[in-house]
């Protein structure tokens, strides 16, 4: 099986790393791949140019395996719709079983997000959520693809809807961001390495 984690890293730290860590265990992946966004569409543009996310992603998965970089999105260039990149990572992998993890906060937007319902064609749909969030599906189109099995999901390429509990450390790239503004330490709260590229490039 493989992963899917997307955003826009902005910068990357211990909350995106230990999460992709997690679920890869949990669900005994082959690989998870992040995949840095391009232009979000529902959210404001990155204030660092995509290169640079990129370079950063890059320094905090070193040594790392089976944790990759997908750039497709980047590459793509326009915004960044994850219909689209499941689509070409299907074409790529042929049948073997996708999973895509999205974040309590994003599934509580999902019937927003474009062809959102095709998200299911191409893969599965996990929601990393907190240890005691309570699930409450009301659609019905998400309700029938609702499992609990991670057999299922191992057994089909594509289709269902999981949730799945993560421990959540309590850091967001808006409070790193603010952190460095006000020229205070982000120490232990990303790696080390993204911290002095970040400060090398006077960024944030």
């Amino acid at each position: 099986m493989i992963g899917i984690y997307g955003g826009t890293f902005d910068p990357v730290h211990f909350g995106h790393l230990r999460t992709a860590l997690e679920v890869k265990e949990a669900f005994a992946l082959d690989e998870i791949r992040l995949i840095p966004c391009f232009i979000p569409p529902h959210r404001d543009s990155p204030s660092v140019p995509a290169s640079m996310r990129l370079r950063m992603l890059e320094l905090a998965l070193e040594g790392r395996v089976g944790m990759t970089i997908d750039t497709r999105e980047m590459d793509r260039g326009g915004p960044s719709y994850m219909v689209e990149t499941l689509a070409s990572l299907r074409v790529e992998i042929g049948d073997r079983p996708l999973l895509l993890f999205i974040g309590a906060d994003a599934f509580a937007g999902l019937t927003t997000w474009y062809q959102w319902q095709r998200l299911f064609e191409f893969a599965h749909v996990v929601v990393m959520t907190r240890p005691g969030f309570n699930e409450q599906v009301v659609d019905g189109f998400l309700t029938s693809r609702l499992t609990e099995s991670r057999q299922v999901l191992k057994e089909h390429s594509a289709g269902y809807l999981f949730f799945q509990s993560v421990t959540r450390l309590e850091i967001s790239a808006t409070a790193i961001r603010q952190i460095i503004a006000k020229h205070r330490d982000p120490g232990f709260l990303l790696p080390e390495s993204v911290i002095q590229y970040i400060r090398q490039h006077k960024l944030y």
